[in-house]
């Protein structure tokens, strides 16, 4: 597997490379929406320096001054990211109203649609693969500049219409109309960012993930799982903390409640390739339980088995044992 480091090396190399492209291609054309491409690109540079330190950083083992590790440095800097790719959309809204009012002669627009065309592209396959790598390794960092990527090549695709439009027309206005419609997109994308980052830094929760916990726990279930609630999952960036109450049979000693919990982690480690850590109370089950428990040999039992309780979100995170 690929390590985030690596791809976020490879991320900031290409984003210094279409820089130089970019600002290549203003130079020849002198267009203010080939400039917005050309400014965001230098953020996109930024911000991937910044996250290459924080993927290092990230990558650090737990000490005694950061119990639950390093992780939480990918939600700054991807806050840090979307912060700037606002301000770069801001700066470029300032520009295209002014060139709107004020404009300037545009030249060799041909040469500039071919290095921009070709900048979009390389911006879309390189989103695709950082999106799918930071699926891959539970990585924000690495997901948010997929994301400002293709964001990036959507922006580049209207670029490239504009100045299409531009040739045929012979109208520059729509340099300075593309110029703005595409900062305010741009400013969008940069809140979406700042949004999710503040989300993990917050420890707010993460509903997808609790959904995919709940129906691992339905699909691989023990009958010794008599139920499991008050859970809380927090997400230090791509590694999991989760607490939770594991209901046992009262009668059991502790050796054997130990390793019903043993099943439990081992089927969530599993799923998110050992990148999550337990803390596991252990509850005796009472008699009203009796009717949701499998156990079919239980010589404490006080009334039939009458139905298995599917779990879903609200139970497993409620702090009440389940029963009929």
């Amino acid at each position: 597997m690929v390590s985030s480091v690596k791809v976020q090396k490879i991320v900031l190399a290409f984003s210094v490379l279409l820089l130089f492209v970019k600002v290549l291609a203003w130079y020849f054309t002198h267009s203010v929406s080939i400039l917005t491409d050309a400014l965001e690109s230098i953020v996109n540079v930024l911000a991937g320096a910044f996250g290459l330190y924080s993927l290092i950083l990230s990558s650090k083992p737990k000490d005694k001054e950061h119990p639950y590790g390093h992780g939480k440095i990918e939600f700054i800097s991807s806050a840090i990211e979307g912060v700037l790719i606002s301000i770069a959309g801001v700066l470029i809204l300032f520009k295209a109203i002014n060139q709107f009012f004020i404009p300037s002669q545009l030249h060799d627009l041909d040469l500039g649609l071919y290095l921009i065309a070709s900048t979009g592209a390389i911006n879309y396959i390189l989103g695709l693969w950082s999106i799918k790598q930071g699926k891959k390794i539970n990585s924000p960092i690495l997901i948010s500049s997929g994301a400002h990527l293709k964001s990036d090549t959507y922006s580049t695709l209207g670029l490239v219409l504009g100045i299409i439009l531009i040739i045929l027309t012979g109208l520059n206005w729509i340099d300075s109309v593309t110029a703005i419609i595409f900062a305010f997109v741009i400013i969008y994308t940069g809140y979406r960012i700042v949004r999710k980052s503040v989300s993990g830094i917050m420890d707010e929760s993460d509903q997808l993930v609790i959904n995919e916990i709940v129906d691992l726990l339905n699909e691989k279930r023990k009958v010794e799982w008599i139920d499991v609630h008050n859970m809380r999952v927090i997400n230090y960036a791509g590694f999991y903390h989760i607490d939770c109450h594991l209901t046992v049979p009262f009668y059991i000693n502790v050796n054997e409640a130990h390793a019903i919990l043993d099943t439990l982690t081992d089927v969530v480690s599993d799923y998110f390739n050992q990148r999550v850590e337990f803390f596991v109370h252990i509850d005796g089950c009472v008699f009203q339980q009796c009717k949701i428990c499998q156990i079919k040999d239980c010589k404490e039992r006080k009334s039939d088995f009458e139905k298995r309780i599917e779990w879903n979100e609200v139970q497993l995170i409620s702090n009440k044992k389940h029963n009929v």
